[in-house]
């Protein structure tokens, strides 16, 4: 079956008994309907919070055949409920571009799966909707300041980078010119869209404290300059409080269930290549106060949203995971050593062998971080006993556990090894993790840290305006903020050619770009694509619906 038709089997459980189960009264629910709603922020309980263990679900770097994360965490936190652990899994919210465009839905796979899929794979509770219309309430009163007589703050049209956005893949929209029409209609400048995904308003949402720390940080936006070299924020066109009022409902937590009945947090979206790549730090707080295990995990492989885990969203909140699961795939690893894409369902040790150095580089930087890794297998039909032997004596000699994990046809009895692994590890955890830089270094030094010590780059470059850059930030007093590098998912270099575990390259960051409100800088290195464009075939041709309004096609 499906992953559609294996949801549809399921009885869903209305959402008061899975706020039950969870342990929360209905009456402090906000409902969206009969199976989601949302949770309120005055629920959370940092003393709890201290008390529950953190597991993060990462991956190898990716690979066209895909390494199924969510599809692990979900199986993960139904094995951990399983053995009588109180869990919950805490997910990114799908955005439309991947739903209709190459990759699909974001709500796992096969029996490890979180319900409704349809909704939540489409327009969920409006969150994305609400970060998209906040956004782009900005863009407006950036050029209606520039249009201003009476209120203008004088805005040099040149220096300012903030785009609008919207929930879709949409090529067309990366470079736009507004305000033609005449004077009625704005003042004409180069602007354009990006995916809502890579907002900073996605990012901020998902850093929040709190409401009025979420208000703080959208006035702290950084715009750009006026024409006599005086820096904006959004707070100088009292944009903030009008902003904060769209996102009030957003910036809750959304509650809904997995297969079997458990409690799952979905919240928020940024992408791990151009943004911190995790769910919200208010939902994975919610997550902890009432759970003894919170499952979470961070987009694309550890050295992209993990390491982001770690070194923005950890330090920014507090938080300190006990384990980090890195899924692996026999698939994955063999195209990294070499084997062709249609060839990898194929028994091959060879290529198997040489793909093992992009795994071991990955495990190493797990433990930079001083945080235990254990190896999650997530198997397929195609992977043989030798492979899977392979592989085992590979850990072996890391002194890594590996687990063989089959969520996604056996849910979570197919993770039941991996969860009693986990467990055993995070029980013994007694340290915090370590950091990789101090945010009050020097940028370029933090910088180095990243691209050298989790990349393994021999050298980082800087082009001419990311050194202009560099003293903008520094003439604005911005260099204590966090690192946030966006760099290509498919390598551990900025050259997404480069597979396995590339040495001796060059990391080249071509500008450095300010997300003051989110509080990190972007350093930019290779192509990077803020907007992504639909393919020939996009997933959205498969998708319809019949007279009765159910959907099909969307997985």
């Amino acid at each position: 079956m499906t992953d559609l038709e294996i949801a549809r089997k399921v009885t869903l459980r209305p959402i008061a008994e899975i706020a039950g189960k969870f342990g929360v009264q209905y009456d402090d629910l906000e409902p969206y309907g009969k199976y989601k709603a949302k949770l309120p922020l005055s629920l959370i309980n940092k003393e709890k919070v201290a008390e529950s263990n953190l597991i993060l679900v990462s991956a190898i770097s990716p690979t066209p055949a895909g390494e199924g994360k969510t599809t692990m965490s979900i199986g993960l936190t139904e094995g951990l409920n399983q053995l009588g652990k109180k869990t919950t899994v805490v997910l990114r919210e799908p955005s439309l571009g991947p739903v209709f465009g190459i990759k699909g839905g974001a709500t796992g796979g096969g029996y490890s799966q979180v319900l409704p899929m349809e909704d939540i794979n489409l327009h969920f509770t409006g969150d994305f909707s609400a970060i998209e219309k906040a956004h782009n309430l900005l863009a407006a009163l950036i050029d209606n300041n520039i249009q201003s007589k009476t209120t203008s703050l004088n805005l040099d049209p040149r220096t300012i980078s903030w785009k609008r956005v919207i929930d879709m893949n949409d090529r067309s929209l990366r470079h736009t010119i507004v305000g033609l029409g005449g004077t009625g209609s704005g003042i004409p400048r180069e602007t354009g869209f990006d995916i809502t995904a890579a907002s900073e308003i996605m990012a901020i949402l998902c850093l929040a404290e709190d409401l009025m720390d979420l208000k703080k940080r959208l006035g702290n936006i950084f715009i750009g300059y006026t024409f006599d070299k005086k820096p904006i924020y959004a707070r100088d066109l009292k944009a903030e409080g009008a902003m904060t009022a769209l996102l009030k409902e957003a910036l809750q937590p959304n509650l809904v269930q997995t297969i079997e009945g458990n409690p799952a947090i979905i919240h928020g979206g940024p992408f791990a290549n151009i943004a911190q790549g995790t769910n919200s730090v208010i939902a994975t707080r919610m997550g902890m106060t009432f759970s003894d295990y919170v499952v979470t995990e961070a987009g694309f492989g550890f050295d992209l949203g993990a390491e982001k885990f770690f070194d923005i969203k950890c330090q920014s909140a507090g938080l300190s995971p006990k384990a980090v699961v890195l899924t692996t795939t026999i698939r994955a690893l063999k195209y990294h050593g070499g084997a062709a894409l249609d060839r990898l369902k194929e028994k091959d040790t060879e290529a198997l062998l040489k793909g093992m150095p992009n795994l071991e580089k990955h495990i190493e930087n797990i433990k930079q971080f001083n945080v235990t890794p254990i190896i999650a297998i997530n198997k397929f039909v195609s992977d043989s006993d030798e492979e899977i032997a392979l592989l085992r004596k590979v850990a072996a000699k890391l002194g890594v556990e590996v687990a063989l994990a089959e969520g996604w046809e056996k849910g979570g009895k197919g993770t039941l090894d991996l969860a009693k692994k986990v467990i055993a590890i995070a029980e013994k955890c007694t340290t915090q993790f370590t950091p990789m830089y101090q945010w009050d270094t020097p940028v370029k030094e933090k910088i180095t840290h990243i691209a050298t010590k989790i990349y393994g780059a021999r050298h980082v470059d800087y082009a001419a305006q990311a050194l202009r850059d560099l003293k903008k930030i520094e003439d604005l007093g911005l260099d204590h903020l966090a690192i946030c590098i966006a760099k290509t998912q498919k390598s551990l270099s900025d050259n997404p050619k480069l597979l396995g575990r590339p040495k001796d390259f060059i990391i080249t960051v071509r500008e450095i770009e300010i997300a003051a409100g989110a509080g990190f800088l972007i350093p930019i290195t290779g192509s990077i694509m803020r907007m992504p464009g639909l393919p020939a075939h996009p997933s959205s041709e498969k998708i319809d619906v019949d007279s009765e309004g159910n959907i099909t096609g969307l997985f």
